[in-house]
Parts: C-alpha cells; structure tokens; sequence
C-alpha cells in the first residue's frame, strides 16, 4: 500500500515537472521573444532619433541657405538699384555733354575766326608760321579722329603762343616785302608787339614795321648799334639790359568832343 502510494506520488512528482519544465519553457521563450522585440523596438527607436536628427540638420541647412539667399536677394536687388541710378546720371551727363557740345562746337569756330582777325590785323611777325597754324584748326574742325576736347586744346593752344608773342623778345629768319614790292630774307627782331625790327642778311641795313602804314620804312643809321645791340640780346649772345629800339606801334588820334 506504502509502495502503491509511492509510486503515486512519484509520478504525480515527475508529471508536475514535466509541466513546470515546459511552462518555463514556454515562458523563456516569451522572455526571448519580448527581448527582441524590445531590441528591435529600440533600434527602431534609435534609427527614428537618427532620423530625426539628420532631418534637423537638413532643416537647418535649409533655414541658411534661405537666409543667404535672401541677403544675396537684397544685395542683388540693392545692385541693380544703384546701376538703375548710374544709368539715370550717365543718361543725365550725355544730355548735359550733347549740350555743351552744341554748345563749344561754335565758340571753337568763332575762336579761330578771332585768330585769323588778330593775325590779318597785326604785325607781319611770324606771319607765315601763323597762317600755317590757323589752316591746320581749320582742317582739324571737321576730322572725326580728333575729339572735342583736343581740338579745343589746341585751339588754346595756339592763343597761348599768341600771348608769347606780346611778351617775348626773339629773332627769327623770314621774308621781308620792301616798298619797291621787293622780297628779301632778313633778321627780324620782335620785342612783344612793341617794336618789329628787319635786319638784311650782312647787317648793313635795317627797317622798322610802322603799323600805320602797314610797310617796313628805314631806320635811322644812328640806331644801327641799338638795334645790333638789341639782336645780341636776342640772340643770347650778351646778358639782357636796356635797350632802344623804334615803336611799332598804331598811333590813335584823340577826336576832338
């Protein structure tokens, strides 16, 4: 009876186990099937936060690639402002330019014109030379190569070496028409507009220019050496001091009131 029970007991024993072992099976299994669910969740998880933050990063790009954009915009647009306002000045300043040269394209014409008067008008110095001059303006007038601005300097120019010709003491070799209509070569002395001296070639004989008459008329033998003096000087050939030479002046007669 003992045995029987024993024996019962034994195999209610090893059935319990049997039951237990494969509950706890079951259960390890569940455990293993919950930890990769739960390393799968968390890697999932993981990969999702990295996502996201990656996604961030491209966010914020963008946010400064828009903020760069829109400064570049304006930079663009402040560009394109300032251009706008050059372009209305440059429009501005030809105008004004096309206007000045309607403008100084005259005044050259009418300043040449006064060049020829004063040279037509004036003592026969450096006549020639002088003509020469104004034909060259003439010429250069209607030249397309030559820009207004050049041909208004040389315009200048030339009133500027008829200045020099007022205040300077020089000689020079030129042709001389005598009363007879006789041309000779001489020595012509000019002391500014003041005083026009002729000298023949061997230095025997002199004429003063009366502006008068408009013609060369002898000289007094007794300034030859003045007026060889005067050449000297001229010549540089002694210092410079005082000297007489005869006036070539026009006479102007007081009208009576």
């Amino acid at each position: 009876m003992n045995l029987l029970k024993i024996s019962l007991s034994l195999v209610a024993t090893t059935s319990l186990f049997a039951v237990n072992a494969s509950t706890l099976s079951d259960a390890n299994a569940i455990q293993n099937k919950t930890n990769s669910a739960s390393v799968a969740s968390q890697q999932n998880i993981n990969h999702s936060s990295q996502s996201a933050l990656l996604m961030q990063a491209d966010i914020d790009q963008l946010k400064e690639e828009v903020k760069n954009l829109t400064i570049y915009r304006n930079h663009l647009a402040s560009l394109v402002e300032n251009q706008n306002q050059e372009a209305q000045s440059l429009s501005s300043q030809i105008d004004e330019i096309k206007l000045t040269r309607q403008g100084i394209v005259p005044l050259m014409y009418q300043m040449i014109d006064g060049l020829r008067t004063l040279i037509e008008n004036d003592k026969p110095l450096k006549r020639e030379t002088r003509l020469e001059r104004l034909e060259k303006l003439e010429s250069m007038m209607v030249r397309s190569d030559v820009s207004d601005a050049e041909k208004y300097r040389r315009i200048l120019e030339a009133y500027q070496i008829e200045i020099d010709y007022g205040t300077k003491l020089g000689v020079y070799q030129g042709a001389v028409v005598l009363n007879e209509n006789k041309t000779i070569e001489a020595d012509i002395l000019y002391v500014g507009r003041l005083s026009l001296v002729a000298r023949s070639l061997n230095g025997k004989q002199y004429w003063s220019w009366s502006q008068n008459s408009h013609q060369w008329t002898n000289v007094d033998s007794g300034l030859y050496a003045d007026l060889d003096t005067a050449f000297k000087m001229a010549n540089n050939l002694i210092t410079p001091n005082l000297m007489t030479v005869p006036v070539s002046l026009e006479l102007v007669e007081e009208q009576s009131k």
